[in-house]
Formats: structure tokens, C-alpha cells, sequence
């Protein structure tokens, strides 16, 4: 979930947890409302990177309680909840478009590459751009507040592994955001540690894959403007004895004195 400081107008960024993460939210005082209103009424809508279930499952089983609110992806994730999740026989449509009848209850906005578009019911802005993840499109956010910017990255690999540009592309576009200090944070996944072979990581980050795109991200926008520049790892997959080994790896490897930051569910970060 991400707002501007000081408001309560969030946005979703995937929603695989929904409804473990806001209890953990309440739990730490971080919301004063409970965790069925937090739902309903600070929750403004959902950027969806990629249609796996573990980065939209919460958002599905927890559609009944929902208020109406805005999906966004790119055109490929938009047609898996029409035609593999919001339907009659998987669950119902809460969709409007798809399987009759619709519920309407999620609107579904179709991101262009490129675009920046508004974030309904927020002061917020999103641009969306392509990542490989193996035989999907995945999707990065650049979320605009003001003249601030954070990136968000679902799931996605280095351009070596994954045989694409899609990440160099990234790194450019981001370059005079980065040299203008006005972004903020990245949020990117490292889900296996550099034991795992290449042939087995299947669109995911190690740490040596990680640091080895950091390092062509500092070619471009010099080192000196990523020494301290905010790093949230996410999408660390278990056993917890493998977590450590990819927290141990990249903290090894950080060359660049990246700040990196390992998130805790249910715990507030401000940037």
C-alpha cells in the first residue's frame, strides 16, 4: 500500500496478502480504523503487475467486502481476471467487462506502456512499463505524487537471464529522476539466492543478478547518486533460512551502498 505523507488515500500495489497484511497494520496502530474499513475506505484502488495468483489473490477473495474501486494493468493481466478469475465458474465477476452478468463492482483500466495516467480518488499519478518475467509481461509502476516519484517492480529478472532489453529501458527512463533526487525509493524483488541456477530462476532476481542490473543502472546515472539511494527488497521466497541467505548475499555484494531495506508485513515505511 502506498500514499503521500499524511494521507489516507492508498493504492495497492499488487494484493497477493490483502487481508493479512492490513491485520498486521491494525495490530501495529498504524491504522485507527479496523481492518475491514481500512479495506473499504483508505484503499483506493490496485495496480496489478502480472496475473499470477500470488500477486492478486488477496484482491479476489476479498472482492465480496470491497467497496468499488479501480484495477490497473497492462491489457494481458486485464484479460486473465475477465476470462480466468472474475467469472462465473472461478468466483463471481465482480469485473465490468467479461462474463455476463458483471457486477461492476472493479473497474478495469487498461494501462499503456509509457503512459502516465491519474489514480482515481487519489493525488496520485501512475506510469507503467514492461518487465520479462520468463513466458509473462510483468509491469513496473512509477507512482507520481507531486514532484516526488517511487518505483515498484513486480516480478522480474535481470536482462542477461531474460534474454531482454526491457530493464535497460527501465534504467533510462529513470536516469533524470534519479539525478533530480525527486525519486525516492525502488521496490524490487530478489527471490532466490545465487545458489539457484539460472536456468531455474524463471523471471526472478538473485543477488548477484540484483547488483549486477544496479551497476548498469549506475552507468548510467552515476554511482554517486545511488550511494544511499533507497532500496526495498521484496518478494523473498522461504524456507527463512534461504531469506537469510539472500539478505547475508546482497549486503555482501552492495558495492554502490545502496540502502537496502527489508520490509516487515504490517509495518510502515516513509520515504
Amino acid at each position: 500500500m502506498l500514499a503521500p505523507a499524511g494521507s489516507d488515500e492508498y493504492i495497492c500495489l499488487d494484493a497477493g496478502t490483502l487481508n493479512a497484511g492490513l491485520a498486521k497494520a491494525v495490530n501495529n496502530k498504524v491504522f485507527d480504523l479496523p481492518k475491514e474499513e481500512v479495506l473499504k475506505k483508505y484503499i483506493k484502488g490496485y495496480c496489478i503487475s502480472h496475473s499470477h495468483l500470488d500477486h492478486l489473490s488477496g484482491l479476489i477473495t476479498n472482492s465480496p467486502d470491497d467497496t468499488s474501486k479501480t484495477i490497473y494493468a497492462l491489457a494481458g493481466c486485464i484479460k486473465t481476471f475477465e476470462t480466468h478469475y472474475f467469472t462465473w465458474q472461478s468466483w463471481a465477476n465482480f469485473g465490468d467487462a467479461g462474463e455476463s452478468p458483471a457486477l461492476k463492482k472493479y473497474h478495469y483500466e487498461t494501462l499503456i506502456p509509457g503512459e502516465e495516467i491519474p489514480l482515481a480518488n487519489t493525488t496520485m499519478t501512475v506510469k507503467a512499463f514492461e518487465l520479462s518475467h520468463s513466458n509473462l509481461t510483468s509491469t513496473a509502476f512509477l507512482i507520481r505524487s507531486r514532484e516526488d516519484y517511487l518505483l515498484y517492480l513486480g516480478d522480474t529478472g535481470a536482462d542477461a537471464t531474460e534474454k531482454s532489453d526491457r530493464m535497460q529501458k527501465l534504467w533510462q527512463a529513470l536516469v533524470p529522476l534519479v539525478k533530480s533526487h525527486r525519486l525516492k525509493a525502488i521496490m524490487i524483488e530478489t527471490s532466490f539466492p545465487d545458489e539457484q541456477p539460472d536456468k531455474t530462476l524463471f523471471g526472478h532476481f538473485t543477488p548477484k543478478w540484483l547488483m549486477a542490473e544496479f551497476q548498469n543502472f549506475a552507468t548510467l546515472c552515476g554511482a554517486e547518486n545511488l550511494k544511499g539511494f533507497n532500496v526495498v527488497i521484496t518478494h523473498l521466497k522461504p524456507p527463512q533460512y534461504k531469506i537469510n541467505r539472500i539478505k547475508a548475499q546482497l549486503k555482501a555484494e552492495n558495492k554502490l551502498g545502496l540502502h537496502l531495506i527489508f520490509p516487515e508485513q504490517g509495518k510502515p515505511l516513509n520515504f
